[in-house]
């Protein structure tokens, strides 16, 4: 059987070929490997804002504080929509349930659509971190109504938030339109200035219980109103603690008012029916 030998050019061609190529890289530096972004620091304090009745808002709001979890923070959770009174039932619950709805059954009111929340109290309880009762009453708000701001507070609270002196006339102004415009305009004036008095108690009332959480990191789920830095809760963490990082994002459906947030979602405009029908009617009545 007869051999047939390949020429001596053919057999080096791939050699040659592998020489050419590195010679060729040899001057060339390799691309740096992508720089994975660093994840975004925790703050002391994170407030996260709500539109209550909107479900988009409240999945991004909840992928948001589970993709810290799952990272490894361990904050506290106060909630809004447990009001202060039921802290010792809210605590007995986090011993005793192993599932969110237990924890709705025995502590949960009539006010909220519970089944927006299951997911973070399932977090927390998944999790083992402590969920604070973050609102004043309906009966310290309306102390507060009949008596002013520092009628909700000890010394201790006074002193350390200022309250002894008048609100700042910016902030009263500011919640001042907030409150009527959220009563439609109908409010009649001398309910308006114990209405801001009130809202004004609420985001003190959280804002002294976050920082009561010191050391540890605490999120606090509320309503976009109380979250915002200007004149919300932010602001009375920075008159009483300064040094205390604080970050706000709001869920909104419409613009946010210029440094209200830290950073914001827009959300679907959800249809409702006019929440001010049925006051214009009475007044037409």
């Amino acid at each position: 059987m007869n051999h047939v030998t390949k020429p001596a050019a053919w057999t080096l061609a791939p050699a040659l070929l592998a020489l050419a190529m590195l010679a060729g890289c040899a001057g060339k530096k390799p691309a740096p490997a992508p720089v994975a972004a660093a994840p975004e620091a925790n703050p002391q304090v994170l407030l996260l804002g709500e539109i209550h009745d909107n479900a988009q808002g409240q999945r991004q709001r909840y992928a948001e504080l589970r993709k810290r979890v799952d990272a490894g923070w361990r904050p506290a959770i106060a909630m809004e929509q447990f009001d202060r009174e039921s802290q010792p039932q809210l605590d007995e619950a986090q011993k005793g349930c192993v599932d969110a709805e237990c924890v709705i059954q025995v502590v949960g009111g009539p006010a909220w659509d519970w089944q927006q929340y299951y997911p973070l109290i399932q977090l927390a309880l998944d999790n083992q971190l402590p969920l604070i009762a973050a609102n004043l009453s309906r009966a310290d708000a309306s102390q507060v109504v009949r008596n002013g701001v520092a009628s909700a507070f000890d010394a201790k609270a006074v002193a350390d938030y200022h309250l002894a002196q008048p609100l700042p006339a910016d902030l009263r102004a500011a919640q001042q339109r907030e409150v009527v415009t959220g009563h439609c305009g109908m409010l009649p004036d001398f309910m308006v200035g114990g209405m801001v008095d009130a809202q004004v108690a609420r985001d003190i009332w959280m804002a002294k219980l976050l920082l009561e959480q010191r050391p540890r990191d605490v999120v606090l789920i509320a309503g976009n109103g109380h979250v915002r830095k200007d004149i919300g809760v932010a602001r009375w963490i920075g008159v009483a603690a300064p040094a205390v990082t604080v970050r706000s994002i709001g869920y909104l459906e419409e613009d946010a008012p210029a440094g209200a947030y830290d950073a914001t979602h827009k959300l679907a405009t959800l249809t409702r029916p006019d929440p001010c029908a049925g006051l214009k009617t009475k007044a037409a009545h």
